[in-house]
């Protein structure tokens, strides 16, 4: 009988210790798989961040080539582009328009003899929200074109789509736009002008705002990195409120 006991304890024990031994397996699996899907996560936020980069930076090379339908491919179907003053164009198909006509004279697309536009763009700063679809990024641009030349800030807003990401939005703020016998110090162009030339825009600009010698400070879509603290509201001295309001 006491043998009997001996064998059932010996055997309930090694039962116990195999069970403990799949639960700390388990366990262990599980905190595996947490640590990889955490860096699966930030693996995807890291690319997402070069994908959104390059898609900002790719615009900017295509003005300079006036290469219009490439340009247009990378915005989504319903997409909205706003420079400057000039208003809004809603989709896809206003937005090559706008290039095309506006910013290209219409005609065949790519280099002409006689036409510069580049447009060199620095200090982009992505960011990928929460849902891991949608991302900001602000960027500052330089523009020497035959024209003359100019200094922009871009607040856009991009959307992932089937893992491609695509301009949702191009909001393009002027800081000054000049012509070169002059320069900027002296004679600046009025930015708030949607009649100025065509094609005409789908609606008015959203923001009002003063360019040089004035100045308008877009807001900054992300807080401060350090203190995660929001930006200050833009100066109605320069204008900055939301047209309309």
């Amino acid at each position: 009988m006491f043998n009997r006991a001996m064998k059932f304890a010996a055997v309930m024990g090694l039962f116990c210790a195999a069970t403990a031994q799949a639960a700390t397996s388990d366990a262990d699996l599980k905190a595996i798989e947490k640590q990889l899907n955490t860096l699966g996560d930030r693996i995807t936020r890291l690319q997402d961040l070069t994908d959104v980069e390059i898609v900002q930076h790719a615009y900017g090379y295509y003005v300079d080539k006036a290469q219009w339908r490439s340009l247009a491919d990378l915005f989504d179907d319903d997409a909205t582009l706003e420079i400057g003053g000039k208003g809004v164009f809603l989709g896809k198909d206003r937005v090559f328009e706008y290039m095309n006509i506006g910013m290209g004279g219409g005609g065949p697309m790519g280099p002409k003899d006689g036409s510069l536009i580049d447009h060199q763009q620095f200090q982009c700063l992505p960011t990928i929200m929460e849902d891991g679809k949608t991302a900001k990024a602000r960027c500052i641009a330089f523009v020497m074109s035959s024209g003359g030349w100019g200094h922009n800030y871009y607040e856009d807003t991009f959307v992932k789509e089937d893992g491609v990401w695509k301009f949702k939005k191009l909001h393009g703020p002027f800081n000054m736009y000049a012509g070169y016998r002059q320069g900027w110090l002296d004679s600046v162009t009025v930015n708030t002008f949607p009649e100025k030339f065509q094609p005409y825009p789908d609606l008015p600009p959203t923001v009002i705002y003063l360019t040089y010698p004035s100045y308008y400070v877009e807001p900054f879509h992300y807080p401060n990195p350090v203190t995660g603290k929001p930006m200050p509201a833009p100066s109605p001295k320069a204008g900055g409120l939301a047209f309309g309001k």
